[in-house]
């Protein structure tokens, strides 16, 4: 599963989750992506259950960008501890994910499979996502 190399000496907060995707809310890489429609962390089990389910729609052809990464710890104490005793371990890893991200790409297939594919990758996200073109972007931005 995803996670970063190097943590030694950082600890990560909450943050905030509120406003729209700035960055990666646009397909740049391949033909059809896959975009998120709420707020959200998505976990490094998530992820890696959506690529699995998107190359193994797609037969292993073709090729799959995964635009987003797990770079956020989750700390987590365990059940019935008391108060204090400094921050927990980590957890697990989270990506924060905020309405408009591209999370994946899909290019070399067939449109109807990149569609399906990317929708059952959709089915293993806990927001909803819509499916978006290359063309149909580039069309949305020249008529606003």
């Amino acid at each position: 599963m995803l996670q970063p190399k190097r943590t030694k000496y950082r600890k990560v907060m909450r943050g905030r989750r509120k406003g729209m995707a700035t960055s990666g809310n646009s397909v740049g890489f391949g033909e059809f992506g896959l975009k998120a429609m709420a707020t959200d962390w998505i976990t490094a089990r998530q992820i890696e259950a959506a690529r699995v389910a998107v190359t193994r729609r797609l037969r292993r052809g073709g090729q799959v960008w995964v635009r987003l990464f797990p770079d956020k710890s989750v700390s987590k104490k365990p059940a019935e501890v008391r108060m204090g005793g400094g921050k927990a371990a980590v957890d697990h890893w989270v990506a924060v994910v905020k309405p408009g991200r591209v999370m994946f790409e899909v290019a070399g297939v067939p449109a109807a499979d990149a569609i399906a594919a990317l929708n059952l990758a959709g089915h293993k996200l806990p927001i909803p996502t819509k499916t978006v073109s290359r063309n149909r972007m580039t069309a949305e931005a020249a008529g606003s």
